[in-house]
């Protein structure tokens, strides 16, 4: 890298900040700071989505597994589930959001259950949402500590991971902290732009680098099985479940693998609830629904975008497949000994064990053009900035704060939203500073938080659809039951975080239905407020 592509980086880190401050001057409501008056097209939405959900973790992580050794195209099959999960959220909870006026997707919960499911299903948003993107902004700390490294190779590299996370947590507090959701989408609309336009490009130059260019990565691909999609996963698999702090071990054997992440029933089934719970249930995403005024906007945007993910999604699998011909990591003699999902680069002459993070980062940093390095750089840092401080302001505010102070005017709302959204910040850069320590990929740490947290609230959205009778308390019962049960799925089994959504939700309908029976129904004009029909 040259100095051409730092002007840029920094050029860019400098302009999305001056833009979220010149967005400031349209935040005079809460309305305005968290929905942008209802006002957003439906396309600009679902590019939003589309940015948020192919995010830095995407960008860097999904090369690397299509990289590693054994790695292949089997992700794809979580990405099926996702497609899938679009067009049931499409059907089941969009038409709801839209009945009334809602600044969150917890108020829903609110007016079915009453104020201790909304505060639960809100309290445990903010916790994983605050973790998954520390995370994120973790690996954004990667690439620039990268290209800092590249002016710099004598400088101590975990030194620069801290001080990159630090500079780009306090660019995200300022930017979001003055834009509100409206700076957060249009910025989001430009960065998808960039980013597919610098995924392509660096597809292009790793093809014109490798010797033989895109016939002999695709023949090297097909060499080492990385091009296989689908994997059934019907295997006898022997299980061990030890309780908790003892050594009993209980054994038994099911024909099919339940531990393997990537198998085509945990992508249809676990990817298809995965993307109910992160794209129906959290504010995240279903922020971006509100954003506009009609729910069959909100529905085409979400399907639209759903289409451009998975085009993404092998998109940058193909990448990881031409970094593998790029860095030939197969020639290294120990290769063959390596675990799988391991990766090796050729560092200083010497093949070094690295994780598969580490693998686009250092193309793009050393091998990229002038200039163009530093686009896709600004790029990676686009994902990353596009940051969940604002839903995650909006829920505090609106669900955990309100109660307790109830009856005040707006700007005083407004301006804990604001103070709100340098604390959650603040944590979020602590959260990439822990996660430092941490061996495994960024990928799987984020999706798998996610995955374990976001099933009991997916399961109270289900109880409160399908069991109209079910009241407050027997639901309540059902969530903390599945957030224990997860725990110890979680900490104690060999199961795949892939199935985690599809559990939790699962043991929070059935305990909540159980639970039922022994409680008075709920009211009867409560009963219809999750009903896509009502």
């Amino acid at each position: 890298m040259k100095p051409i592509d730092l002007v840029i980086i920094f050029g860019y880190l400098i302009g999305i900040t001056l833009f979220g401050v010149w967005f400031s001057g349209k935040q005079d409501t809460t309305r305005d700071y968290f929905l942008g008056d209802r006002t957003v097209p439906w396309w600009a939405i679902a590019a939003s989505i589309v940015a948020t959900e192919t995010s830095t973790i995407t960008f860097i992580s999904v090369p690397g597994i299509a990289f590693a050794r054994n790695g292949n195209f089997q992700f794809l099959q979580l990405v099926f589930g996702y497609l899938l999960g679009r067009i049931v959220i499409s059907l089941l909870f969009i038409p709801s959001y839209f009945r009334g006026e809602l600044m969150t997707v917890y108020q829903l919960l609110e007016r079915r259950f009453g104020n201790r499911i909304k505060m639960l299903a809100a309290s445990l948003f903010v916790v994983m949402r605050n973790i998954a993107d520390g995370i994120r902004l973790l690996l954004t700390a990667f690439v620039l500590a990268a290209v800092y490294t590249a002016f710099q190779p004598q400088a101590n590299a975990e030194t620069i991971v801290i001080g990159s996370v630090i500079l780009l947590g306090v660019v995200m507090i300022i930017f979001t902290y003055f834009g509100g959701m409206e700076a957060v989408i249009w910025v989001e609309v430009v960065q998808l732009g960039i980013y597919l336009a610098g995924a392509a490009m660096a597809a292009l130059v790793l093809i014109m680098a490798i010797k033989g260019g895109w016939g002999q990565a695709i023949s090297l691909g097909e060499q080492y099985h990385k091009f296989s999609i689908v994997d059934f996963g019907v295997r006898p698999t022997t299980y061990a479940f030890t309780a908790p702090f003892t050594s009993r071990a209980l054994r038994f054997t099911l024909p099919i693998d339940f531990t393997k992440t990537y198998t085509l029933w945990a992508g249809l089934l676990g990817g298809c609830f995965l993307t109910m719970s992160t794209h129906g249930t959290d504010q995240y995403l279903v922020q971006r629904y509100l954003c506009t005024d009609k729910p069959k906007r909100a529905a085409a945007a979400l399907l639209t975008s759903g289409a451009v993910v998975f085009a993404q999604f092998v998109g940058f699998l193909f990448i990881g497949v031409l970094l593998f011909a790029f860095y030939a990591p197969h020639t290294d003699p120990a290769y063959g000994s390596l675990a799988n999902g391991a990766a090796t680069l050729p560092l200083g002459g010497v093949f070094q064990t690295v994780g598969g993070d580490r693998v686009f980062p250092d193309f793009i940093t050393k091998f990229m053009p002038s200039g163009l390095s530093g686009l896709v750089v600004a790029a990676i840092f686009a994902a990353a900035l596009s940051s969940s401080l604002n839903s995650i302001a909006a829920t505090a505010v609106n669900d955990l704060y309100k109660p307790f102070r109830p009856h005040r005017d707006d700007r005083h709302y407004l301006r804990v939203s604001h103070w709100l959204t340098l604390l959650w910040g603040v944590i979020q850069i602590g959260v990439a500073l822990i996660a430092m320590r941490q061996n495994r990929s960024a990928l799987d740490q984020a999706l798998s938080v996610a995955s374990l947290i976001n099933g009991p609230v997916l399961g109270v959205f289900l109880v409160g659809t399908f069991l109209r009778r079910v009241s407050e308390t027997p639901a309540l019962i059902g969530m903390l039951t599945s957030m224990v049960l997860m725990l110890y799925i979680r900490f104690w089994t060999p199961i795949a975080w892939t199935w985690y959504v599809l559990l939790g939700s699962l043991i929070t309908f059935v305990v909540a239905w159980v639970a039922a029976l022994a409680f008075a129904p709920a009211p009867a004009d409560r009963r219809d407020e999750l009903s896509p029909t009502a």
